[in-house]
């Protein structure tokens, strides 16, 4: 027990005049509530207690420190009262970070549903595809891919799947050939996520003959969103999440290249802190994506 909750049970104590007393109004043990009482007098290094066979009475210096206890007692009641005036109503300010390319193409088209569904939470949203901690960082929830989560003590609920094509515009395939093989498309320029090797680990997706090479190009961007205007401009080929592809397939924009291609999928994810007491207005936001995303096909999502 920290010394905080030791001093609410030393301002019970001398408010109840004797240690039974206190311990029944606290649900304890006496042994209990007297332990606790030395441990805090050991922590102070002064007797805090007058000890007679009728009850307890403030020494001194326990009477100065009472004071101090009270106060303490006085402003945890006044929270305690506080937190039991909410209604389960989602409200306040939901800080949320996302990938990047989900954020812009996805997220931030969904935001207006989610604002009118609960129109007392205000969003502060951060783009970034860096790791995010959400405790030191202060963020409610986090989006990103499933192999982004470090922290075990981390909640995550899947989104969707995102499954990966490989892609180039038609400019650039006109001045470089299509390629038709790993062998070929490891001479073409590739487009690259800065600062993560993982994800520029372009194989076939087979685990016991995996034909494959890190992609190498003279280009390369801190997101997805960055290659995929990348993408856009002809400088070379990526690999993008269909959800940013398809329409781009659809309108001409990109042409699939190799699509017999098929990467391992991965998901996207929520992450928050913990389930149990969820505030509000994060676990009204973990649902609506969730209701969502999950069903969503590729072809039906923001391009």
């Amino acid at each position: 027990m920290d010394i905080s909750a030791q001093m609410l049970i030393f301002a019970t104590v001398v408010e109840q005049g004797s240690i039974s007393a206190a311990a029944r109004s606290m649900g304890q043990t006496p042994s209990a509530v007297s332990k606790q009482i030395g441990l805090l007098e050991d922590h102070v290094h002064y007797r805090l207690l007058n000890r007679t066979r009728t009850g307890v009475s403030p020494t001194q210096e326990g009477q100065d420190f009472y004071e101090k206890c009270r106060a303490m007692a006085e402003k945890f009641k006044e929270a305690e009262a506080m937190i039991h005036t909410l209604d389960g109503v989602a409200r306040g300010t939901l800080k949320v970070a996302s990938t990047v390319a989900f954020g812009k193409s996805q997220l931030i088209p969904a935001l207006p549903a989610f604002m009118e569904e609960n129109p007392e939470v205000q969003v502060a949203l951060d783009l970034t595809d860096r790791e995010i901690d959400l405790q030191s960082e202060g963020f409610d929830v986090a989006i990103c891919f499933a192999e982004q989560r470090k922290n075990p003590d981390i909640v995550v609920r899947r989104i969707m799947q995102s499954r990966r094509v490989l892609c180039a515009a038609p400019s650039y395939l006109e001045r470089s050939g299509t390629p038709t093989s790993f062998a070929e498309l490891a001479n073409h320029n590739c487009l690259r996520i800065a600062g993560n090797s993982r994800r520029n680990a372009w194989s076939d997706g087979d685990s016991i003959s995996c034909d494959g090479f890190e992609a190498q190009g003279s280009f390369q961007g801190n997101s997805t969103d960055v290659v995929f205007r990348a993408a856009l401009a002809g400088i070379g080929i990526a690999r993008l999440p269909c959800y940013m592809a398809n329409r781009k397939f659809h309108s001409g924009e990109l042409v699939q290249v190799m699509p017999e291609y098929a990467p391992p999928s991965t998901d996207i994810v929520v992450m928050f802190p913990e389930k149990r007491n969820l505030a509000p207005k994060t676990r009204a936001f973990v649902d609506f994506l969730v209701r969502r995303f999950r069903e969503v096909r590729d072809y039906q999502m923001t391009g």
